[in-house]
């Protein structure tokens, strides 16, 4: 069991590998305050949800280089937002503007969820009129006492035959 434990994790260890961290230089704290709020604020195009800041994979190390040559050459947050949705499209922001292009990306869910909340309602209504239309007449009800009583004398002839 030991040895079994001890080779699971030394196969986990094969998964565990550091990323090189890339270093910039700024001139002024605005640029470097600049360079971190565009890492987060865009989003790396081939993982899974994550900014450009928190990605290790190429194209999120190339965009970090790109943005921090577009900062050392004064170009505004403006402009290199412009740049990279020009470059990437709408994806690349985490909050990309309302357009028509990005309706269902913002009011998607609401939708679904209206519809599923309709489809809810509506199978709870039809539920209670099928139980109210299960009622049962006098005769049911008579058949059912009988039904019981015979199972209980059988249970009980049951008992004592044991």
């Amino acid at each position: 069991m030991r040895s079994l434990i001890a080779g699971l994790l030394l196969l986990l260890q094969f998964g565990v590998h550091a990323a090189p961290i890339a270093t910039f230089e700024f001139e002024s704290d605005e640029q470097e305050a600049l360079f971190h709020r565009l890492s987060h604020e865009l989003r790396c195009l081939v993982c899974q949800n994550q900014s450009i800041g928190d990605s290790n994979a190429d194209l999120a190390r190339d965009l970090r280089n790109e943005i921090y040559g577009m900062i050392a050459q004064g170009k505004t947050e403006q402009q290199i937002i412009d740049f990279m949705v020009q470059r990437y499209g709408d994806f690349v922001l985490y909050k990309p503007p309302v357009k028509p292009l990005t309706w269902m990306l913002w009011f998607g869910p609401a939708i679904v969820f209206v519809i599923a909340l309709a489809y809810a309602l509506r199978f709870i209504r039809a539920q209670k009129n099928t139980g109210a239309a299960s009622q049962l007449d006098a005769a049911e009800i008579e058949r059912l006492k009988n039904l019981q009583a015979e199972a209980e004398q059988q249970r009980k002839s049951s008992h004592g035959r044991e």
